[in-house]
């Protein structure tokens, strides 16, 4: 060892300090990228600028292994941090950005705790005043008091993708019947993703039956939906005033829009209720909506009709070129820049606009109509 090599003190020699930081061994970069690494390697550094000096991190936070709480970070070094670390720090309540400080992972462990269940806390609010009111309907109908208690299993949603990703396993395990109430529907681009997956449904034998309020029918592209959805057998009803927006599969399984609550602007999620009692009850409602409403069919454009230019996007009238052309799905698809999954999902959306039973019946009616420059 050189003379000038200082040597380290061992623990507990009168040399050592009264708090030794542990030693870290850098991360390797995980699925998500380099930010967890580079996150924690500035927390650190934030923490060590932001102590007010050794002496005091050596008699208070060190001995309890925790950076300071509320220790104010020097100007410079917030903004110094790139964005993806920032972001990263703040998500998990390590950094304060509003008051320029440093939490340490204790007090930002409770913040997240208690977020997570002032969340749970409202949702099982919500659901409880929902689960009151399908009693209230139950005492109104004859022989359908109810009895006794019963746990009811419920999973809740904030992400309406997740939500889809959940919804294709009832897809897949339904049966017999899905009954669906529409007081909305989502964009252009979902409802034609969703159009595949409906099809094979119906292509199963399944009876699919949507009761859908009158003001849903403005949005763009809910006509060309729902008509290609009655020409593969569905059964379409609207009504002035649908009071829910929900799926029930096979009488057992209903899945429910949850909306806003206590007059808050905020959406609140979905919820998906496993109960045959609940689902029952959901079928009533529908069923009495159902009578009320009339066919879609003088309402919704009659499929085939195929529609004005205007009706087609940009990239919709493209793939139209490209059909016509004798394209491959392959060419379509590395021109759009897309994949052929979702090629094939615009596709059966455009041919069941159109009216055609094949990719160059399609191109021949777009070009009977106009659609193509």
């Amino acid at each position: 060892m050189s003379p000038k090599t200082p040597r380290r003190p061992l623990e507990g020699s009168p040399g050592a300090p009264a708090c030794t930081p542990e030693i870290h061994q850098e991360e390797p970069v995980g699925e998500h990228g380099r930010a967890p690494v580079a996150a924690r390697a500035a927390y650190e550094a934030l923490v060590q600028r932001a102590a007010p000096s050794p002496e005091v991190l050596a008699a208070g936070a060190c001995a309890q292994n925790r950076p300071p709480d509320g220790t104010g970070t020097p100007p410079g070094d917030m903004e110094a941090l790139p964005g993806d670390v920032r972001r990263w720090l703040a998500e998990r309540r390590l950094l304060d950005e509003t008051h320029r400080q440093v939490r340490s992972p204790q007090r930002a462990l409770h913040e997240l705790i208690a977020e997570h269940r002032s969340r749970i806390d409202r949702y099982r609010e919500e659901l409880h005043h929902g689960l009151e009111a399908v009693d209230d309907v139950l005492r109104m109908l004859p022989g359908m008091g109810p009895t006794k208690r019963e746990t009811v299993e419920a999973e809740f949603f904030d992400d309406r993708t997740r939500l889809r990703k959940r919804m294709e396993d009832l897809d897949a395990l339904c049966q017999e019947q899905v009954l669906g109430m529409r007081t909305d529907f989502p964009a252009r681009e979902v409802l034609e993703e969703g159009l595949e997956t409906d099809l094979r449904l119906l292509g199963r034998g399944i009876d699919l039956r949507l009761l859908v309020a009158a003001r849903a029918l403005r949005r763009t592209g809910v006509a060309q939906y729902l008509s290609a959805l009655m020409d593969h057998g569905a059964r379409v009803r609207v009504a002035s005033t649908v009071p829910l927006h929900l799926n029930v599969f096979d009488r057992a399984v209903t899945v429910m829009a949850v909306g806003t609550a206590d007059g808050r602007d905020e959406i609140s999620g979905d919820v998906i209720l496993h109960s045959t009692r609940l689902a029952d009850s959901f079928v009533r409602v529908f069923d009495h909506h159902w009578a009320t409403g009339h066919p879609a069919a003088p309402r919704v454009k009659p499929p085939g009709t195929g529609g004005a230019p205007e009706d087609y996007s940009p990239r919709e009238r493209e793939v139209l070129a490209l059909l016509a052309a004798g394209a491959k799905d392959e060419v379509i698809a590395r021109r759009l820049d897309c994949s052929e999954r979702t090629l094939r999902r615009l596709l059966t959306s455009l041919m069941a606009r159109l009216g055609a039973d094949s990719r160059f019946a399609a191109g021949v009616q777009a070009v009977r109509l106009g659609l193509l420059d």
